[in-house]
């Protein structure tokens, strides 16, 4: 299988960089992130023939923190990702994924972009959420 992912795709944040965070996961941490690029991002990757383009991946505590994001959140683990994908719409890419792949979580964050989640030690329970901004 060839791999079209980086690590530091999925490390990478402006927000750390911002705040000069070090935000380097442990070796756990991005075996997650391998599971996740192999059994979810790759098989997105495969099937749209396009770029998927990581807005967030693994966040160490002081990051999630700074960003806002939930306390038990999986990217803290490297077990989650958000993304979209170059000339396709959410509701397509998600379709896709609840039809074909293993997830723990599904999220349309807001119509901007997907939340995944993996969890390679432990069950995936498949829920898909859908988050609407606030009015």
């Amino acid at each position: 299988m060839k791999l079209n992912f980086k690590m530091s795709e999925l490390i990478y944040s402006k927000t750390a960089l911002k705040n000069q965070i070090y935000n380097m996961p442990r070796l756990d941490e991005l075996d997650n992130l391998l599971e996740l690029i192999i059994n979810v991002l790759q098989p997105i990757r495969d099937q749209f023939k396009s770029e998927v383009i990581i807005n967030s991946g693994y966040r160490n505590q002081k990051l999630n923190t700074l960003v806002k994001g939930a306390k038990n959140s999986q990217h803290l683990k490297g077990q989650a990702a958000d993304f979209t994908v170059k000339n396709h719409t959410i509701e397509e890419v998600i379709d896709w994924i609840k039809e074909n792949l293993v997830f723990d979580q599904l999220i349309n964050e807001y119509d901007k972009w997907i939340h995944v989640s993996y969890n390679s030690r432990g069950i995936n329970r498949k829920e898909v959420l859908y988050l609407k901004t606030k009015k």
